[in-house]
């Protein structure tokens, strides 16, 4: 049988949100390790999808709006900050997401509550269900309300070290970075990843992190210092 998760009401409050319709949040709160022990259980890869689209727009928007006199390039870097799926787990767990989601219990006892890509997917899906359950505005407000905090705090932040490399490579009219993933290890609930970062025309260059994007930044990281582009201090 799936984990036994907190009541969803629990965490509808805690969402700031009522849902009309309870079977939406259900599946939103629904990973598809659940569907294991109960292949009929519908789970939130569906709304994970739709909500990825819905926070995209109301981050392009707040954006738009908060740094009016910002270039493209500026306004991609912060949408890329404040939408990747780090940023989404980040917010699932100042909303203890996790305590709410149900899977099975093998997920449950790997640390699945904790994991990023876990708690990143059912932000996005509890987002597609109140799109769903109300409108773009009521996703909007919700938005609004558990991002403000990290629009503020995005200030002046610099530029991601792939957004870096990214730019460079598009500017020197070479190909876009292409990310490969070169070697796991550990156990699920504390992997650690070897990446490399490939641009045709230039050597790979290799990086590791405790996530799959920890490392990826690693390697462009590494690229931009060994091209002369950034110095290792500059590193973010």
């Amino acid at each position: 049988m799936p984990a036994a998760a907190s009541h969803p009401q629990a965490f509808a409050e805690r969402l700031g949100y009522q849902f009309r319709d309870p079977s939406l949040l259900k599946t939103a709160l629904t990973h598809s390790s659940a569907r294991v022990d109960r292949p009929d259980t519908n789970d939130n890869d569906r709304l994970e999808f739709l909500g990825d689209r819905v926070l995209g727009l109301v981050v392009a928007e707040l954006l738009s709006k908060t740094y009016p006199g910002a270039d493209t390039g500026e306004m991609a870097r912060r949408f890329n900050r404040l939408v990747r799926k780090e940023t989404c787990a980040d917010v699932a767990r100042q909303i203890d997401l996790g305590s709410a989601i149900v899977m099975s219990d093998g997920e449950a006892e790997s640390g699945g509550r904790e994991k990023l890509t876990i708690l990143g997917d059912a932000c996005e899906a509890v987002l597609g269900a109140v799109f769903l359950d109300g409108d773009f505005e009521s996703a909007r407000t919700v938005v609004r309300e558990l991002w403000k905090p990290l629009l503020e705090a995005d200030g002046d932040a610099p530029t991601d070290a792939k957004s870096a490399l990214q730019e460079w490579a598009q500017g020197r009219g070479l190909a876009i970075p292409l990310y490969v993933e070169t070697e796991r290890k550990g156990p699920d609930h504390a992997p650690h990843f070897t990446s490399c970062v490939e641009i045709d025309g230039l050597e790979p260059q290799t990086g590791q992190g405790q996530s799959k994007r920890a490392a990826e930044q690693a390697a462009a990281m590494a690229m931009l210092v060994r091209e002369g582009i950034w110095e290792q201090k500059d590193n973010v």
